[in-house]
């Protein structure tokens, strides 16, 4: 399965989240899913074996615990594929941190224009 089959599911990205959090329980993360989106124990045990099989999640053995953490490597691919998008993103994001910029400094100007003259009538 390609990474965004995985992450193109909102209950499977949803659980990446919780795990982003740091290690949870099958039944900590059952849970939570099963009140956020109102699915089954049974549910949320598939979408935790498709993140596991596809090297999304990882799971260990605690006694009679599953505890399930986020693995970092394909999220890695993600990013590297995205990257060749990111220049799109980053030229908007750093022009409206351009224009927010001017505009404190328009409202800066402004209002010491408009201080001045009260200052300069109390003189």
């Amino acid at each position: 399965m390609h990474a965004f089959d995985v992450l193109g599911d909102p209950v499977r990205r949803r659980i990446l989240e919780l795990l982003a959090e740091g290690e949870r329980s099958s039944g900590a993360v059952t849970e939570a899913i099963s009140a956020e989106f109102g699915i089954s124990q049974p549910a949320v045990s598939q979408h935790l074996r498709v993140l596991r099989e596809n090297g999304f999640a990882s799971v260990r053995v605690a006694g009679t615990r599953r505890l399930y953490a986020v693995e970092a490597a394909p999220l890695r691919e993600v990013d590297v594929w995205l990257d060749r998008f990111r220049g799109f993103w980053e030229q908007r994001l750093d022009a409206l941190g351009t224009e927010l910029a001017r505009g404190r400094r328009r409202r800066r100007l402004d209002g010491d224009a408009v201080e001045r003259p009260k200052h300069e009538e109390n003189q």
